[in-house]
């Protein structure tokens, strides 16, 4: 009797310790999501630093939202002077009474070059904001 009871025991003891440890991933995401205020973020400019550094900069980002996805062509330009021209597609969220843009997959026009940006934008009464660095 003493054995089956021990059993039970170690298997709530278990369920209990799963249980706490999901509520608790979850209330750090719930918490994550609500620290960071979107529009805080600063305006979006054309023109700023590429995230992957080395002294690239990325010129002409104009997002557009369609449907579920945000979209803009962009050039990526190096510090010896050779341009490259592309585009990158996000994921568009709804968030914050706003549309967060992420996941972004760029692919050069060419189709030479493809990747994924940790980039993101956040629109919002009619202005786009760009993730501070």
């Amino acid at each position: 009797m003493w054995a089956f009871n021990i059993r039970a025991l170690a298997v709530i003891c278990a369920a209990a310790a799963i249980l706490i440890v999901a509520l608790a991933s979850g209330h750090a995401q719930d918490k994550q999501d609500k620290q960071e205020n979107y529009a805080s973020w600063p305006v979006l400019k054309s023109t700023f630093p590429s995230t992957g550094g080395n002294g690239v900069m990325i010129k002409g980002y104009d997002p557009v939202i369609t449907g579920k996805q945000c979209v803009t062509t962009f050039m990526a330009a190096l510090p010896s002077g050779e341009v490259y021209f592309n585009v990158v597609e996000f994921d568009a969220v709804p968030l914050q009474g706003g549309t967060l843009c992420t996941g972004g997959k760029w692919r050069s026009f060419d189709g030479k070059s493809t990747g994924t940006t940790p980039y993101r934008v956040f629109f919002k009464d009619g202005i786009f904001r760009g993730a501070p660095n």
